[in-house]
């Protein structure tokens, strides 16, 4: 089971969840500019639904973080942004496929990825006090799993956009063993592991949205 420090840590940092409630409007904006750019109804089709899980995975932790919800709403906003991460993982790969790779191989990559964050998040919902230790590699899993498909993001996309792509991952990856380890923790009064954390996502988000942008373009 997972510590009760994992469940309701003794110090809130005064700037818990401030980082992802900016993201909210931001990635409103940016997602609508990226709805709007794409060319062909699949396109954007594929852009909607990576937009509505970035503002659906900022929205929820920003509620979830910058409230305080008494143990149910604590519990049910707790499984929901736990659930958003697998949503903003298969979201992101979405519109890269679809833009980059050809039919056969994007529907197979989509089934995957789309499976796989539905298992993963039934695990998450279900299994809420499973030790981070456990869950954590199941997100890590999930989000390079499209790495066997990188020569053809490089073939379709460019060199600049392939870089993006990785480099989002490893800043997601780092903020994954940031989350699991609790370190670093520079400031458990206003910044603490939890918000490092949240900052290594907004830069990985950042560099994947540039990396659709310019496969948009």
């Amino acid at each position: 089971m997972e510590r009760a420090a994992d469940l309701m840590e003794p110090i809130k940092p005064k700037l818990r969840g401030w980082l992802h409630a900016g993201m909210v409007p931001a990635s409103l904006a940016a997602g609508i500019v990226l709805i709007c750019l794409a060319g062909t109804p699949r396109a954007v089709l594929a852009c909607t639904v990576y937009s509505v899980t970035a503002w659906l995975l900022f929205g929820t932790s920003a509620v979830y973080h910058l409230g305080t919800w008494g143990p149910l709403g604590e519990a049910v906003l707790r499984r929901l942004d736990h659930a958003n991460i697998f949503l903003i993982i298969a979201g992101t790969c979405t519109p890269l496929a679809v833009l980059l790779l050809s039919r056969g191989q994007w529907s197979f990559l989509l089934w995957i990825v789309w499976a796989g964050a539905v298992v993963g998040i039934a695990f998450r919902v279900l299994w809420v006090g499973v030790s981070r230790w456990l869950y954590t590699p199941c997100y890590l899993a999930l989000g390079w799993a499209p790495v066997r498909y990188l020569p053809e993001f490089l073939h379709g996309g460019g060199v600049a956009v392939v870089c993006l792509i990785v480099v989002g991952g490893l800043l997601y990856s780092a903020g994954a063993v940031v989350y699991a380890l609790q370190r670093p923790d520079p400031s458990p009064r206003w910044f603490g592991f939890h918000e490092v954390f949240h900052a290594l996502t907004v830069a990985a988000f950042t560099a994947h949205y540039i990396a659709i942008f310019l496969a948009a373009s």
